[in-house]
């Protein structure tokens, strides 16, 4: 948990772009270190770090990270930003997160969240007009942890959480379409998200 300011962030989650990067670099320099030093000569292995070069653009870039880049999450006591979205905690409904934590479950799989293994999946945030908004993250169940438990405190404890929904029904949210505008797509903002 970190602050931004006056705001409290609760979890957050990057892009990997400099993580990606970093690994790239450290390929191409152990595959240099091993030319040069090992196999052939200092002076052939000056090509892998420009071989890396010319193709962290296209591979790097464009293959690993851009599919990744709407994995940047910020989620606060007032809002989930999701990129450059930003979905106000006025429409989600925390009354479902909350029911589903104290149940050890999230949005995104029936099975416990302790359960969980460490790989990329969608987890769906439920909103207050019966809809859901997927989010996808890399650690999953760090994140319901964190959203469950700030759920379960916004709602007013566990016990006011049952009691709610013992008088109220809360449906299964129902997932959102992917869609994108046109201007979205693609767009030259993306680059920007680099640097966050």
């Amino acid at each position: 948990m970190a602050k931004t300011g006056k705001r409290r962030v609760l979890y957050r989650q990057g892009t990997g772009f400099w993580r990606m990067t970093a690994k790239w670099a450290v390929f191409f320099g152990v595959l240099s270190l091993v030319d040069g030093g090992l196999l052939r000569s200092w002076g052939h292995a000056v090509v892998w770090p420009m071989i890396g070069i010319l193709l962290w653009g296209p591979f790097g870039v464009g293959a690993v990270w851009y599919p990744r880049k709407d994995q940047r999450v910020e989620l606060t006591a007032r809002e989930l930003r999701v990129r450059r979205k930003r979905l106000p905690m006025e429409k989600v409904n925390l009354l479902h997160v909350a029911q589903l934590w104290l149940d050890g479950r999230s949005t995104a799989d029936a099975r416990p969240v302790p359960a969980w293994t460490r790989t990329e999946r969608v987890v769906w945030v439920p909103l207050r007009d019966g809809r859901a908004f997927g989010v996808e993250f890399r650690d999953p169940a760090a994140f319901a942890g964190v959203f469950g438990a700030f759920a379960v405190e916004a709602c007013g404890g566990p016990d006011i959480v049952r009691a709610r929904v013992a008088a109220e029904t809360c449906p299964d949210p129902r997932p959102l379409p992917p869609r994108r505008s046109a201007d979205e797509a693609g767009s030259w903002l993306d680059v920007l998200d680099v640097f966050n």
